[in-house]
């Protein structure tokens, strides 16, 4: 795990900065349009490209960008990028994803389970560079790591079956008391339930219960909240998909609210005050999508490279929310944070 360096962002204004030379030394001879279904919010009006994208980076955006430019893909120059933000609807991922490909990119780039399903069902000859996504064999987006077949390969962000085990390991230091586990996620099909298994069979080890609290809509997450109270629940545990990373500012407020420790699996939310995230690091995964795109566009089938599992994880700490909630962070656990917000 290594600290998430941050600062780059103001300077894309993508394109109109000086191009490094290419990985191997050569400036790709053709130009190439990108589709990007993205997981987050799009940003707003007056900070976006006419392509939708944004103008200034996060560590969503801005590593994707540099590691195409490290190749010598450079926007305005000889890569144009088009993104889209479905923001974790099934419908709205659905007609952007045909929508790029109408557009005849060249690869698309779909971060999220959601959308590289959306992908998956637009195209099945435009590659696809997949992004933020947990398992994608046991949930059928790649016939396996080592040789994914059809036109989907890319990155995961988990280590398998060990993730889930890791979120209530956290959970069981920072709430050493807490039996009753609400678990916040999105209302699932049968293919992202793996995630559900992995979790009952990890409670069982470490003797907790848990309680399954499914939304599809903003509108229900206060109702959710109010039947973990009911239920009695002492800490909580939000599972990753982009529904929660669009409504992470609304979650945070309702764990406080709810005086609910919780682990959380974005950056983001502790950076809006949550008390704990186990995250991928990010950056250095978006950075490898450049990498991926050189190879396709140099010849490269998606079936044919292996996808790509994370080795580095970030754990972030906000000691302010634990304060607040009056918890006292064990100092084993604060020495192995890669950030801690005070």
């Amino acid at each position: 795990m290594k600290p998430l360096v941050a600062g780059l962002g103001v300077m894309l204004a993508l394109g109109l900065v000086a191009c490094p030379d290419a990985a191997d030394g050569r400036e790709p001879a053709q130009g190439y349009r990108v589709g990007f279904l993205s997981f987050t919010s799009p940003p707003p009006a007056s900070e976006r490209t006419p392509q939708q994208c944004p103008t200034r980076g996060d560590v969503n955006w801005e590593p994707m960008v540099e590691g195409f430019r490290e190749h010598g893909y450079v926007p305005g120059r000889n890569l144009v990028i088009e993104c889209r933000y479905p923001e974790g609807h099934e419908d709205r991922a659905r007609m952007l994803a045909a929508e790029l490909v109408d557009m005849k990119v060249d690869l698309l780039v779909a971060a999220s389970t959601l959308n590289v399903r959306a992908a998956k069902q637009a195209t099945s000859t435009i590659p696809i560079v997949m992004v933020g996504v947990i398992d994608p064999v046991r949930r059928g987006l790649v016939a396996s790591l080592a040789r994914p077949g059809g036109n989907v390969t890319g990155l995961t962000e988990d280590a398998g079956t060990q993730i889930a085990g890791k979120y209530l390991q956290l959970l069981r230091e920072v709430a050493p008391r807490a039996s009753r586990i609400a678990v916040l996620s999105y209302l699932m099909d049968a293919p992202e339930a793996v995630l559900t298994r992995d979790l009952d069979d990890a409670a069982r080890t470490l003797g907790m219960t848990l309680r399954y609290h499914e939304t599809r809509a903003p509108e229900q997450l206060d109702a959710a909240f109010a039947a973990m109270a009911t239920e009695g629940a002492e800490a909580l545990l939000v599972t990753p998909h982009p529904f929660m990373a669009v409504n992470g500012k609304r979650i945070v407020d309702l764990a406080m609210r709810s005086r609910l420790p919780a682990v959380l699996p974005f950056r983001e939310h502790v950076q809006v005050g949550g008390l704990l995230a186990y995250d991928v690091d990010r950056r250095a995964l978006r950075r490898r999508i450049g990498a991926y795109a050189d190879k396709i566009f140099k010849g490269a089938k998606p079936a044919d490279l292996p996808v790509e599992q994370p080795t580095e994880f970030e754990l972030i700490v906000n000691l302010r929310t634990a304060k607040a909630l009056g918890i006292t962070i064990p100092q084993s656990l604060l020495l192995r944070a890669d950030e801690v917000i005070e």
